[in-house]
């Protein structure tokens, strides 16, 4: 059998001016990187304002496991899908992180026969946005250091710098280090940390801007430290904000892209949904919705993160409302989830699948908690037996839910059809009535806790003397009534990765809590999360290799 990147690489693909003419982009509002990819102009976007917006599906998914469950796979498919029944659908996902490119996960440019391309591409530097985004991240960190260095007229605390460090790649050495040794010219010596770039709040800022102004007002909100006697210090007491907004300017712009039946696909921004808000940017999902009568876009790990945030951070934002929620298992990952080892998924086991579907049955209640209808998407395995597919159907239809089996993975477009239809129906009937989970302008304790209660189903909520501290803080500053972003593991719906199905009588522990003003949310850090990750024992950067002529192969 074929790996996903030689389907790729075996795939004929139109030449990019191509893709762009099927959407009605003139050659004028196209910004070729080559052949294959593009940035799509400001001018295209202003010409698109005043066109109707099309249909908005969002594909989420339970919580990932070993076994996994295949959001991109599908949100791609389903798009195949829409085309194959002659609907012009445009997708809508994130650029991959070489993070997980090089770490455990592998690619993230969809599966099999359900993929975007050039793979390789979108999988590596693509248009270069991740590198422009942690350029200028460090430039403002650069900025800090040097201005301290230079006399310090703002009086910056060194000890309550806001703003980490940070690299598009694992490396947990980098989580917790010291800057400025050496001699006095070598600068202010101080601890200093790294995030991964996926989780600063720049990728945020990008994700969430409506344009260039907007680009540059959320840059100067960025609240970098704070001076001797407390006074916040933002971006723009640097004078950063320009330089910054320099290098971003071209990352601002969607990227085109082709799938491998040659449909079109936007991909644009990349936040972790675990350490950050896990959708791509506002600007894609406009444009797709301008370009097509239907987009796709997905959000980041299983639904009680980056849908839950899809809906109270970036719809609220950016005023969409979603038309249908597409919800992602398998057969195989509810078995896990009831308790089977890895190694005994491909064996019939209803016990453990009717254990494990908790976890399916309350991920499927908490997007109605948002009033948009469900579809049930069980990504097909060749595994699964009669019996266990009989009873999911009749699960989901005692909920009141329509299900469909997928097959994108070994039929590509073919295998959407069936998904497809069903979400067609389903958004067709308009019962969606779209609202978010909270109102904003609550005491950050509150959101917490209704997120907590509601979406993670914990008792409830315990703060670390540090997370009271800076709540305090941040409520002081008036940024108090704005969305939260939870910083969880996506393993569980609890902030503990070994509680699998839907766990019970626990809390959520908040450790920490961070100040995204610039992109204009709360970040709450609980458990043991990381917002730098490490390698794993065997990177996935132990298994590519590049032939003497170029051709890449391991790459997924």
């Amino acid at each position: 059998m074929l790996t996903d990147i030689e389907i790729a690489q075996q795939t004929k693909m139109l030449k990019i001016s191509e893709i762009a003419s099927k959407l009605g982009i003139t050659d004028d509002e196209l910004e070729p990187y080559g052949h294959y990819k593009a940035k799509v102009s400001q001018a295209c976007i202003d010409r698109l304002a005043s066109k109707p917006d099309g249909k908005l599906v969002l594909v989420t998914a339970i919580n990932p496991t070993p076994a996994g469950e295949g959001k991109t796979t599908t949100s791609i498919g389903l798009s195949e899908g829409m085309h194959k029944l002659g609907i012009n659908s445009v997708l809508a996902l994130r650029e991959p992180s070489l993070g997980p490119v090089f770490g455990i996960k592998g690619g993230a440019a969809g599966g099999g026969y359900s993929q975007v391309v050039p793979m390789e591409d979108i999988n590596l530097h693509f248009t270069g946005d991740m590198h422009a985004i942690t350029a200028a991240n460090n430039l403002l960190c650069a900025l800090i250091d040097n201005h301290m260095q230079q006399g310090n007229a703002l009086g910056i605390d060194p000890r309550m710098i806001q703003i980490d460090r940070c690299l598009d790649m694992n490396d947990r050495a980098l989580r917790n280090c010291v800057v400025g040794m050496g001699s006095r010219m070598d600068g202010v010596p101080r601890q200093d940390h790294f995030r991964i770039t996926v989780a600063t709040e720049i990728m945020a800022i990008l994700c969430l801007a409506d344009d260039l102004h907007d680009l540059k007002e959320r840059l100067g909100r960025i609240l970098v430290a704070y001076t001797y006697d407390g006074k916040p210090v933002y971006a723009r007491d640097l004078e950063a904000v320009g330089s910054m907004t320099a290098l971003l300017k071209d990352a601002l712009n969607p990227n085109l892209v082709q799938t491998l039946e040659n449909n079109p696909a936007i991909i644009h921004g990349g936040p972790f949904a675990n350490i950050a808000h896990g959708c791509n940017s506002v600007r894609a999902t406009k444009l797709a919705l301008k370009l097509g009568d239907w987009c796709i876009t997905e959000a980041g790990f299983g639904s009680d993160l980056g849908a839950e945030k899809f809906f109270d951070i970036k719809c609220r934002f950016a005023g969409l409302k979603p038309d249908c929620v597409v919800l992602v298992a398998t057969i195989r990952a509810l078995k896990y989830n009831g308790g089977v080892p890895k190694a005994d998924l491909g064996t019939e086991n209803l016990d453990a699948l009717k254990a494990g579907i908790v976890n399916l049955r309350t991920h499927i209640e908490n997007m109605q908690k948002f009033g948009v209808p469900v579809v049930v998407a069980i990504n097909h395995f060749y595994t699964d037996t009669d019996a266990e597919i009989a009873y999911i159907k009749e699960y989901c239809e005692k909920m009141g839910v329509s299900v469909a089996f997928s097959d994108v993975f070994l039929k590509g477009g073919e295998g959407g059809i069936e998904l497809a239809k069903t979400v067609i129906e389903t958004v067709n009937k308009g019962t969606s009535a779209f609202k978010p989970l909270y109102d904003e302008k609550l005491p950050i304790k509150e959101k917490l806790s209704i997120i907590s209660k509601e979406i993670y189903r914990a008792r409830g909520v315990i703060y670390t003397a540090k997370a009271e501290k800076e709540i305090a803080k941040i409520e002081q500053l008036g940024f108090g009534n704005i969305p939260v972003c939870v910083a969880k593991t996506q393993y569980s719906l609890s902030d503990d990765p070994t509680k699998l199905g839907k766990p019970e009588d626990f809390d959520i522990t908040v450790r920490d809590v961070k100040l995204s003003s610039g992109a204009g949310f709360v970040v709450a850090l609980t458990g043991e999360i990381m917002t730098m990750p490490g390698l794993p024992k065997v990177p996935a950067a132990n298994n590519i290799a590049v032939t003497d002529s170029g051709v890449i192969s391991g790459l997924f």
